[in-house]
């Protein structure tokens, strides 16, 4: 059964899952009509292969380290980083621990 999504003005925690983000699965916590934010858990070694997004986006590590990769560059993030990138930017996740990260994404406005 899917979870639901966050509703307006309800409080939801995103802090580290600590020992329980062994298990965890990746969440949709909010999808609106110009926003989406997911709770992205990612098993060490695991990775999300190169993608884009038409809107901007942003992704915190919130536990664990991740390797960011952009044309431009590879950074590893960890836990309190925060990286933006423009839409349309080619990008690619890998897990060098478990890993759970809160991904916000611009939806472009329907037209």
């Amino acid at each position: 059964m899917a979870q639901p999504h966050v509703q307006s003005g309800q409080v939801v925690s995103v802090l580290a899952l600590g020992d329980a983000l062994v298990g965890a699965r990746t969440t949709a916590l909010l999808k609106a009509e110009q926003l989406e934010v997911v709770r992205v858990v990612l098993p060490a070694g695991t990775a999300m292969r190169e993608h884009a997004t038409p809107g901007e986006i942003t992704v915190q590590c919130i536990e664990g380290r991740i390797e960011f990769s952009t044309p431009a560059a590879t950074q590893v993030l960890q836990a309190g980083d925060f990286i933006h990138l423009r839409g349309e930017e080619p990008h690619a996740l890998r897990a060098l621990h478990d890993s759970s990260a809160l991904v916000t994404i611009c939806l472009l406005p329907r037209r």
